[in-house]
């Protein structure tokens, strides 16, 4: 099957679950307030696009590919990350809800993850390194064998990162916060 190319187009207000999603290239688009919610975006490609206000819950991600797209206000739950294709993979997320989102073995680095809800996500063996977690959210977030290098926490909240099992070399935490790297240790900070 031909796959379309779409270029500098805006879709606004559409929902993709009672409206066919063509299947294609999208390029420089602009995703507003638009319903993907259950959809198959599988093996689609997406490069510097922007989703504002879109609901993209346990959407298909199979292959599906994301190069430079800003994610801001999505509600995303549930979404396997783990699926996409890896080739040049890069996202930003502003106050998005990714609560339950896996991304098992995901190089995202130098990712910014602002406003954001974050609870209960898998980031199992990912490179996470010079990624920001501003003012987000990371309540019982899974990290595991996680590369953190140079990652800013100072503004994140109730995540728990176990050093011994990380690399946090270079990251960056505030006296606040840093309470979530002595977590395993059962001791009191006041």
């Amino acid at each position: 099957m031909k796959k379309s190319f779409i270029e500098s187009q805006t879709f606004n207000g559409i929902d993709f679950t009672k409206q066919k999603f063509e299947k294609g290239n999208y390029e420089f688009c602009n995703f507003v307030n638009c319903n993907f919610m259950n959809l198959d975006l599988s093996e689609n490609r997406f490069i510097e696009c922007t989703f504002s206000d879109c609901n993209l819950s346990n959407s298909n991600l199979f292959q599906a590919g994301f190069q430079d797209i800003l994610f801001k206000d999505c509600k995303m739950l549930g979404l396997r990350f783990d699926d996409c294709n890896p080739f040049a993979l890069s996202m930003n997320f502003e106050a998005c809800a990714l609560d339950h989102s896996s991304f098992y073995k995901v190089k995202l680095t130098d990712t910014n993850f602002t406003k954001s809800n974050l609870q209960s996500v898998d980031f199992t063996a990912s490179n996470l390194s010079q990624s920001t977690f501003d003012a987000s959210d990371l309540q019982d977030a899974i990290f595991d064998q996680v590369n953190l290098q140079k990652a800013d926490f100072r503004n994140a909240r109730n995540f728990r990162i176990d050093p011994e099992n990380n690399q946090i070399k270079g990251a960056k935490f505030s006296l606040a916060t840093v309470v979530g790297l002595l977590s395993k240790y059962n001791i009191v900070i006041e």
